[in-house]
């Protein structure tokens, strides 16, 4: 019965999508609602809450396709790349039959470790296992959200995965006083310094071994181009993705556990892959090539979104700082040029002090700076405003003129 409805919730939004796109491909999901509500109850049988829940879910989808039509046409235009957005030229198609509920109407907690769930038949009362820390969570008294129905097709086992809400006491500088700054890379997934000259290194060397394994399978699966190496893709691909999902969680779990209770900075990196030039196609050598593939497949976004959740669980707080000169400026004297990085490679060599580090550890240091100076600025006003996600030029020169002032201090930093 589970299943049933999972496959006819899919099949409800795939008629719904099509339908909106061959309508101007509104987003409105009040207008979805109203026009498709009927033929979606009566065609796949889909309960009335949930077939309130499908235009929802479809309109957001066109929603959050429009917003990156129109960053990619403004990126084209502010010459960042040439690239056409091309998410809306067929209506979205949604694969998996993952089913949303939402608490109250489609599911509820029962005592005993019970769950009443709906189905297009009738509802079910099924018991549960779940994370005993998060079933504690439900018992002191956690808001619950929204739920996902997912299935294990090789445990033959569903997941009802449900949005806790927790409450966390309000941050104040005096409960943060570690500093840290993380700096993210491909060599190194992520380096870690604190003030006190204290460093943590996460290698990506294996993990970016296999991720180019995978790159080569899916390449020849790609030119031999049938069904069955269609499917064996699929595979591969959902492989790749479970290898960086894991190694993301252990890396945040393994900072946050080394650092508790710690002021975190990390750099804003939105919009970093169309700032940054780079030749590509024919025009990029081998080399340049695969240098792109691993700047353009890793998940650094993921990475900062498991510290983000983490940290406040864990007691600590995440914050952006800019990212401009991170890796260029020198910490000891504050000169800052593409040539203190010969070659581009892990060695940072000053061209004016001759400073001489590991790059990425300079990237890290000059970060765990500018999130102490953001710290010092929330001590001073009380309130904590880092990075924000859009800024003006004047306000962002100031701040970077602001962080040139930096030095690190040399009761911390190793003999020259």
């Amino acid at each position: 019965m589970l299943r049933q409805t999972q496959l006819a919730y899919r099949d409800a939004l795939n008629f719904v999508s099509q339908y909106a796109f061959a309508h101007g491909k509104t987003s409105n999901a009040l207008r979805l609602q109203k026009e498709t509500y009927y033929d979606v109850r009566s065609q796949f049988g889909i309960p009335a809450q949930m077939a309130c829940n499908i235009p929802r879910q479809v309109g957001a989808t066109y929603k959050a396709l429009w917003t990156r039509a129109r960053k990619n046409a403004e990126a084209r235009r502010l010459g960042y790349t040439k690239k056409r957005f091309k998410g809306l030229d067929t209506p979205p198609k949604y694969v998996s039959p993952t089913l949303t509920y939402s608490y109250g109407r489609d599911y509820s907690l029962k005592e005993g470790q019970r769950v009443s769930i709906l189905t297009s038949i009738g509802r079910l009362i099924l018991p549960y296992h779940g994370y005993d820390k998060h079933v504690a969570w439900l018992a002191v008294g956690a808001t619950i959200g929204a739920g996902k129905l997912w299935y294990d097709r090789s445990k033959r086992r569903f997941y009802l995965l449900i949005a806790l809400e927790v409450d966390i006491p309000d941050p104040t500088p005096e409960s943060h006083t570690t500093i840290v700054g993380i700096d993210v890379g491909n060599r190194y997934l992520a380096t870690v310094a604190t003030l006190d000259n204290g460093t943590q290194f996460y290698s990506g060397k294996e993990v970016r071994a296999k991720a180019d394994h995978y790159a080569r399978l899916q390449k020849r699966l790609q030119q031999k181009g049938t069904r069955a190496a269609t499917r064996r893709r699929i595979i591969i691909g959902q492989r790749e993705r479970r290898l960086k999902l894991n190694t993301n969680h252990t890396i945040s779990k393994h900072i946050l556990s080394t650092h508790p209770k710690s002021f975190i900075g990390l750099e804003d990196l939105t919009g970093i892959r169309d700032r940054t030039k780079r030749k590509h196609g024919k025009k990029a050598t081998k080399k340049q090539r695969r240098v792109n593939r691993h700047a353009s497949k890793w998940a650094f976004a993921e990475l900062r979104s498991f510290l983000d959740y983490k940290a406040i669980l864990a007691g600590s707080l995440c914050v952006k700082v800019d990212a401009d000169y991170t890796s260029q400026a020198c910490p000891h004297c504050g000169y800052s040029s593409k040539a203190n990085r010969p070659r581009k490679g892990l060695l940072f060599v000053c061209q004016c002090c001759h400073y001489t580090l590991h790059a990425d550890l300079i990237g890290a240091r000059n970060i765990s700076l500018r999130t102490l100076a953001i710290r010092q600025d929330w001590m001073a006003t009380g309130q904590l405003s880092g990075a924000p996600d859009v800024t003006d030029d004047e306000a962002k020169a100031a701040r970077l003129q602001r962080y040139a002032e930096l030095r690190w201090s040399p009761a911390t930093s190793p003999a020259l």
